[in-house]
């Protein structure tokens, strides 16, 4: 399988510990540029001091397309990133929506090789497939006919009437070599198996390690129920802690509540 496409913020790889990044659904490493080069300055900056990676997960971003995409496969994917690059034990991985059932699942599955592990506004229960009316807009645009990003966010306008969820696809966009517009996105795989991406995540045994849950005020992802017994149930050592104004979408909404989160809690600032 091929290697997952990232980019490293920060000390030299191999000279500090290191955050790993994961992206949720339509996302890709982009989307926590900001935060990343905040989180990768030095202690004494104000930063966590750690190597940051922020990775494209399959399907997306920059990262190789393939015909399946599953929880499973996706923690393969992570693990043989750890492998690649030689990550330690001292590593925390971070991840939001899709990418926090990423992390989740690894630590679950591969507890010796994290110290901690963050995911944002989702649990790890199942949820209905979502998305359904958003992809069936995005495989109905024959994208390689669109003339200019104007006219691909005219034809999105149907399916994604909100200008921020919309400007968010279009992200995905690029030319290829004959200056024709792509998706980034594997939109075909990630229609095939939308139900998969809705999956539990569950394991033998709990993840004993901290964990901090960041979940949006306004977002309906974790629930109450969640906080009380579906995360305790395998993060005992879990704090859940609500962003009160913002949604699910927690650090594009509140980039500062969520990078001093993040911070404290990496650090041991707050542990």
């Amino acid at each position: 399988m091929p290697s997952l496409h990232h980019r490293t913020l920060g000390p030299a790889p191999g000279t500090a510990p290191a955050l790993v990044v994961l992206h949720g659904l339509f996302g890709s490493s982009d989307n926590w540029n900001t935060l990343a080069r905040r989180w990768a300055l030095p202690r004494e900056e104000g930063g966590t001091g750690r190597t940051v990676y922020l990775v494209d997960q399959r399907n997306h971003g920059r990262s190789f397309h393939h015909p399946a995409i599953t929880y499973a496969l996706l923690t393969e994917d992570l693990a043989a990133f750890f492998e690649e690059h030689k990550l330690g034990a001292d590593t925390i991985v971070l991840g939001h929506s899709m990418g926090g059932k990423v992390a989740m699942s690894f630590a679950l599955h591969f507890p010796a090789r994290l110290e901690k592990v963050v995911v944002v506004d989702i649990a790890p229960r199942a949820y209905a497939p979502h998305h359904r009316e958003l992809l069936d807009g995005l495989l109905r645009i024959d994208i390689s006919t669109v003339e200019s990003r104007d006219a691909a966010d005219r034809l999105l306008h149907d399916v994604a009437p909100e200008a921020d969820t919309r400007l968010f696809l279009l992200k995905n966009l690029y030319r290829d070599e004959h200056n024709r517009f792509r998706w980034r996105l594997n939109v075909a795989a990630l229609d095939r198996h939308l139900p998969d991406l809705g999956a539990e995540i569950t394991a033998r045994e709990p993840f004993l390690k901290p964990a901090l849950f960041i979940r949006g005020g306004r977002s309906r992802y974790v629930s109450p129920e969640d906080k009380l017994t579906g995360i305790p149930a395998l993060f005992p050592n879990s704090e859940v802690v609500t962003v009160p104004d913002a949604g699910h979408w927690v650090h594009a909404e509140a980039p500062e509540a969520v990078f001093s989160l993040v911070n404290s809690f990496v650090t041991g600032q707050g542990s």
